[in-house]
């Protein structure tokens, strides 16, 4: 008999609680609720949701607020999402404690967001964030995402 919790196409659904970091709890331990999944957000709505979670420590979510951009986005700007979604990943490894996956998700978020740096979109501060990523004493600051 399988147990798993999938829904009705067989995907395996989130409802285990988690820590502030994203961490699975045990069934029936009190979490911290998460961002609803597949919500519609004009690029702006995203970038300031996201800010306002990266500036109250909560970095898992800010990235569940991007992947929800980088899964309905359009796309050119889907690799741009993505690789927002892996810089807020690597803070939220940072928070974890785990300094080599941080680094690396870090770094696979500015090679991401280079080719916007000519021409960044939604008044995001391409330049800064590629250079904070790099710099190996801020991974743990909150980055400003727009200038």
């Amino acid at each position: 008999m399988n147990d798993r919790d999938r829904d009705a196409a067989g995907r395996a659904r989130n409802a285990r609680p988690r820590d502030g970091l994203g961490r699975p709890l045990p069934h029936g331990a009190p979490g911290v609720p998460r961002q609803p999944e597949g919500i519609v957000r004009t690029p702006e709505q995203t970038l300031d949701e996201a800010q306002r979670l990266l500036a109250d420590g909560r970095p898992f979510h800010a990235h569940e607020v991007f992947e929800d951009a980088w899964k309905a986005g359009e796309r050119p700007e889907r690799g741009l999402w993505k690789a927002l979604a892996q810089l807020a990943v690597g803070l939220t490894h940072e928070a974890r404690g785990n300094g080599k996956g941080a680094a690396a998700l870090l770094a696979r978020g500015a090679e991401g967001l280079e080719p916007y740096a000519v021409s960044p979109p939604h008044g995001i501060d391409v330049a800064g964030l590629v250079r904070w990523a790099r710099d190996p004493r801020t991974p743990h600051l909150c980055p400003r995402l727009r200038g």
